[in-house]
């Protein structure tokens, strides 16, 4: 039940004064809300100073400048399209005012000849003198007026003013209860110079002096306030869950040691500390909620099934989900070589099963024979009960919904839960990103494991590269073409096109798969591909994750320009799997600019899928990388990862200790850490609980 204490902000929009039936819906859409707190989260992009300047000659061109001046000079237009010029004098020097298509004589009322006048607004530089166009401020000093010493500047939308908005944002500050508890920790607000909650609001939609620092610093409060807020909701999740008994799985050494000992490959020591620290969560009374964090190729599998083997050790069996049909074939593969040699009983089970195979199926779940079983959202139907399922592994874990999971979730008494995830985010954000989930990265590539040659070149050369295709399948390898769209009329760079084209010229069976196909088709033709039966595919990004072909060497990418980089990465870790060289060859379409040179540039330097998050994070901030968005992260409403990623983990050291402390929230600190959860409740990133 809501605080009564934050009624008033949670009141409607058109409660505020001004606020009718035509304004209400056009501030619903720029505020993304119906509430006076909606209004209030909507903060300014930036502040004018408009301060008096003391002269004309301390003005810079392209600046916004508030001076003050005597009206020297009139100038009528001397064409319709010429405007009204105002000319000012201060002693220092001249400042003219244009007006395009104003009234000549509504202006000379304005400006009489010999008065003194104050004007704001962006001084340019027109033929070498000083020029200001339409200023937004027009004061007359003698009746006392001033313009505003600062101005907030909001975002906006068709139909609103940015003096109507901040005219409602002052009051809707009156909505703010005054003496809130203060809910951070205070030593912390202290040591940031953080004012506080209210007084931050008030910094920054009615400032009363230009004080860049201090908006700094009110941002920063407020968006260490939703970082606590959120920080807090996961923090009572993982106590809640420390609370359930989950089956204690004790640790197998031994069977690990053995499974480790039939590999043709040492284990890395990132593969060897992630089992480690698994295998101490499994032992634990409650459930295990893991994150594990591997670039491409890092050897996630191995680590996920030495987690069954400890599992089917102590007399649980194990589940993998994964979203595609193809992905649990392959998954399914991987699992039987690793671990039926080791006496374990491993299974599959798609939507495709059917009849005896099916039954054969469900009956060794049930009855426990089946050890360990990979498949897709079959598994979570009601006809599937397992005897005694103990592990859950979620592969590619953002492409299931909090349903999916908790269905599968639902077939146990508390299991012990893995997800993991091929899309590296920086290593800065990992641990604050994922919430309530414990975090452990994969960062070390399999011994043996061959670099990938990769090469940008411009779509001129096509030609070359369609030989090179031609001449590695003739030696009995395989190619990835991926292409950013799928039809367009007389265009070869589209995945339709392209097919055609690679089939004509080469002569060989292409494949084609995209996202218009139906899930049948793309399982056929992902499968056609994996089995050798066609010796090219030709794609859009459907292939990005997943898809394991030994014999593929070459991946081409059209148009790679427009990619970014965490999914080019993802592209080119489809090849480079097998004991053979491998490139990527990356075709733009010239000139480039900047900023798609440096991203080709940075995936030709480096195969490093956490530098490469780094610098994708870097080149295009948080709102577009891949990794972030499909972890929740991105769906902030004060935070903004490029300036304030810090606070997080700063938020989730202090919500951990404030929850460990009082886990029923019942203290002064508990009930003030209740109000900003209220205030800023946690978009929850799906799939993060249970």
């Amino acid at each position: 039940m809501r605080d009564e204490r934050l009624f008033p902000m949670f009141a409607g929009l058109d409660t505020l004064t001004g606020v009718g039936p035509k304004m209400k819906p056009l501030l619903e859409r720029l505020v993304d809300g119906e509430t006076i707190w909606d209004l209030l989260l909507h903060l300014p992009e930036r502040w004018v100073d408009r301060r008096v300047r003391a002269s004309f000659d301390q003005v810079v061109f392209g600046e916004v400048a508030t001076v003050q001046g005597e009206v020297h000079a009139y100038q009528a237009p001397y064409s319709d399209k010429a405007p009204h010029r105002i000319q000012l004098f201060d002693g220092t020097g001249f400042l003219t005012l244009a007006f395009f298509r104003a009234d000549g004589r509504w202006l000379q009322g304005q400006f009489p000849l010999g008065s003194t006048r104050i004007v704001s607004g962006r001084v340019e530089d027109f033929k070498g003198e000083r020029q200001m166009t339409h200023p937004d401020y027009i004061v007359d000093p003698a009746k006392g007026d001033q313009p505003p010493e600062v101005e907030p500047i909001y975002g906006l939308t068709a139909g609103l003013t940015n003096k109507r908005v901040h005219s409602l944002a002052v009051q809707a500050l009156n909505s703010v209860p005054d003496g809130l508890p203060e809910w951070s920790d205070v030593h912390l607000v202290a040591q940031k110079g953080w004012v506080g909650f209210k007084d931050a609001l008030i910094g920054l939609h009615n400032p009363p002096v230009y004080d860049e620092t201090a908006f700094d610093l009110a941002r920063e409060r407020l968006a260490y306030d939703e970082a606590l807020a959120r920080e807090s909701a996961f923090a009572l999740a993982r106590a809640s869950r420390k609370r359930r008994n989950a089956p204690p799985i004790p640790q197998a050494q031994v069977a690990q040691s053995r499974l480790a000992r039939s590999l043709p490959y040492r284990q890395t020591g990132a593969q060897v500390r992630a089992v480690a620290e698994i295998s101490e969560d499994m032992a634990r009374q409650s459930p295990m909620r893991r994150m594990l964090q591997g670039d491409v190729g890092s050897g996630k599998t191995l680590v996920g099934a030495m987690a069954a083997v400890q599992a089917a050790a102590g007399g649980f069996q194990s589940a993998f989900m994964v979203p595609t049909e193809v992905l649990a074939r392959q998954q399914f593969e991987t699992l039987d070589r690793l671990l039926s040699p080791q006496g374990y009983v491993v299974a599959s089970l798609t939507g495709r099963d059917k009849g005896a195979a099916r039954e054969g199926t469900l009956l060794g779940l049930a009855d426990g024979s089946i050890h360990v079983v990979a498949g897709t959202h079959a598994l979570f139907q009601e006809s599937v009960s397992f005897r005694n399922l103990g592990l859950i592994i979620v592969d590619e874990q953002h492409r299931f919904g909090v349903q999916d999971r908790m269905r599968l979730v639902s077939k146990a008494t508390s299991p012990h839960m893995l997800v993991m995830s091929a899309t590296p985010i920086p290593r800065t954000l990992a641990q604050a990103v994922h919430g309530d989930l414990d975090v452990t990265i994969l960062d070390e590539k399999p011994q043996g494991r061959k670099p990938i040659e990769t090469r940008a070149l411009p779509d001129t050369r096509i030609d070359e590269v369609v030989d090179a295709v031609g001449r590695a399948v003739r030696r009995g390898e395989q190619a990835f073409w991926v292409c950013p769209k799928v039809d367009v009329d007389d265009d070869d760079s589209t995945a339709v096109g392209r097919h055609a084209a690679l089939a004509e010229q080469l002569g060989v069976p292409v494949g084609l798969v995209h996202g218009r196909l139906k899930p049948t088709e793309k399982d056929t033709a992902l499968e056609d591909f994996r089995s050798g039966r066609t010796k090219i595919l030709v794609a859009t990004t459907v292939i990005e994750v997943g898809v394991d072909v030994p014999e593929a060497t070459i991946m081409v990418i059209e148009r790679a320009e427009g990619f970014g980089l965490a999914q080019l990465h993802q592209l080119r870790g489809r090849v480079g799997r097998g004991d053979k060289p491998s490139f990527c060859l990356l075709l733009y379409r010239p000139p480039l600019g900047d900023m798609a040179r440096e991203r080709l540039e940075t995936l030709r330097r480096t195969e490093d899928g956490f530098e490469i998050a780094e610098a994708d994070f870097k080149l295009r901030g948080p709102g577009d990388m891949l990794g972030l968005r499909q972890a929740g992260a991105t769906d902030y409403r004060l935070i903004d990862l490029s300036r304030h990623a810090g606070l997080l983990a700063i938020a989730k050291k202090d919500a951990t200790a404030a929850i460990d402390a009082d886990p029923e929230l019942a203290g002064p600190r508990g009930q003030a850490l209740r109000l900003v959860r209220e205030l800023l409740t946690p978009r929850v990133p799906t799939g993060h609980s249970g």
